[in-house]
């Protein structure tokens, strides 16, 4: 990509992660849409993950990839300080029938990054983009000034530590897109990330035999054990590429719609950002382990929103965004490669919202 598109595209992601911020429509936002929509008349048609998906996959869509690697290297994002790695972005083809392509950004480690693992990061939403929140709020190499025009570096990204990849998905999602109109869902999500990920290692064939780890917060509950429930299994398949998955993460994950509810408005009122009537009420009236909810388990429900107010749910210690200057945070990060009792590890990450 040439600078002029890469100027453009990182002064399109500043417009729109502001104008999410603006209008509060972050991950938090959209995953209480999507669970209000459940609680409707005509809820949406919830497809489960069986044993099936992970052995019907379609074919693959293998893209040429050589000479891509060099395309995608970034030589300066505008406003970027000096930096020691490496870092790239561009799209990977999935389907070229109906022209679907997957966004990446992909930062390298300063330190010793050909010995370092592979991360995957997922954001959730449904609907939210890796770039505009993981790898611009979150952990990625770089935060934004409040100037909105330059960047300065994250002294806590996950970069420093693993080579780390952000991927927009699905297509609909950030810069990702479809030249067609499609459905989309929980399964065809798992097999176009998998698709991305067999493209992405032949334009990056090095990292082919590397650790790789699946991460991800919020909806990527659903994203990151689909993905590597679909990795393994096409792993055991000798006619293709084999990932080198050893571990899975996820924060404030959503499993189910109970658990997470039930979990969510806990977490507010040990938190003291709900009434003890509030709380009271909601263990009273809504049904989680039975999975009945009245009208009055959700007239507590939306009180409990109108209660907590205008925060950042995802980090309630942060202080609200005025348009001050942004410091580098205070704090630390820990990322942990640690055994399991089988074959695979953990990657434990703690602080995220530094």
């Amino acid at each position: 990509m040439n600078h002029i598109s890469y100027y453009l595209l990182f002064v399109f992601s500043l417009y729109f992660l502001g104008f999410c911020v603006a209008r509060k429509d972050d991950q938090i936002t959209s995953l209480n849409k999507l669970m209000e929509s459940r609680r409707s008349e005509n809820p949406p048609r919830v497809q489960p993950w069986t044993e099936e998906d992970t052995s019907d996959l379609s074919p693959l869509s293998i893209v040429p990839q050589q000479g891509s690697k060099e395309e995608d290297m970034i030589d300066k994002l505008p406003g970027q300080p000096q930096v020691d790695f490496d870092h790239y972005s561009g799209y990977v083809t999935i389907d070229s029938k109906v022209g679907k392509a997957l966004f990446y950004y992909f930062a390298e480690s300063p330190h010793n990054s050909s010995t370092k693992p592979l991360v995957l990061w997922l954001n959730g939403g449904p609907g939210c983009s890796s770039f505009g929140y993981g790898a611009m709020e979150e952990l990625g190499p770089f935060r934004v000034n409040s100037d909105g025009k330059t960047l300065y570096r994250n002294d806590y990204a996950w970069n420093n530590v693993a080579n780390v990849l952000f991927l927009e998905s699905p297509a609909g999602v950030g810069f990702s897109y479809s030249n067609t109109s499609y459905a989309t869902g929980d399964k065809q999500t798992a097999k176009d990330s998998y698709t991305f990920l067999i493209n992405w290692l032949q334009r990056f064939p090095e990292y082919k035999t590397r650790d790789f780890y699946i991460t991800g917060e919020s909806y990527a509950g659903h994203y990151v054990p689909q993905l590597a429930s679909l990795i393994l299994s096409e792993n055991k398949k000798t006619n293709g590429t084999v990932i080198n998955l050893r571990g899975i993460a996820i924060g404030n994950a959503v499993i189910d719609d109970n658990a997470t509810d039930e979990g969510m408005y806990d977490y507010y009122w040990t938190h003291a950002l709900n009434s003890d009537e509030t709380n009271a009420g909601i263990n009273e009236y809504c049904g989680y382990g039975s999975g009945n909810f009245s009208a009055t388990c959700f007239h507590y429900q939306s009180q409990s929103g109108s209660e907590y107010g205008e925060i950042d749910i995802y980090n309630i210690y942060a202080p609200f965004c005025d348009g001050s200057i942004q410091k580098p945070a205070t704090g630390s990060v820990s990322l942990s490669f640690l055994s399991n009792t089988g074959n695979y590890n953990v990657l434990l990450f703690e602080d995220m919202m530094c």
